[in-house]
């Protein structure tokens, strides 16, 4: 009986064991975002040119690097402030093709879009 209870041990302790081990496989992220909640914040506060070029290239580096992620598309709403930054700073036709892209990857967003691009319009 002792033996049994030896070699039932003997095979359960390393299954348990090896249960309790940590993964070093990492699942990746939903988005990439680099430092936009920094830039954004600094360009809310200030509202100062260098900063909106700041964070014009922080969303440019959002939309360009996505691969690898779970969705590996644009987070939501990035192509539209990206767009209505590029707008603000004179890019007008660029930023409606942003605009629209954001519209294009989720639908949902058509009516602020369509507000923002009819506003842009007059």
């Amino acid at each position: 009986m002792k033996k049994i209870l030896w070699v039932g041990m003997a095979l359960f302790l390393p299954l348990f064991f090896a249960s309790c081990a940590t993964t070093t496989t990492r699942q990746p992220s939903i988005y990439k975002w680099s430092s936009y909640t920094k830039d954004t914040y600094d360009y809310i506060k200030s509202g100062e040119e260098d900063s909106i070029e700041t964070v014009l290239k922080t969303y440019q580096w959002i939309i360009d690097n996505q691969t690898g992620t779970v969705r590996e598309t644009v987070p939501p709403g990035v192509c539209a402030d990206y767009g209505y930054l590029l707008v603000k700073s004179g890019r007008v036709q660029e930023g409606k093709k942003f605009l629209l892209k954001e519209k294009e990857l989720y639908p949902e967003s058509a009516p602020l879009v369509d507000s923002v691009i009819k506003m842009i319009e007059r």
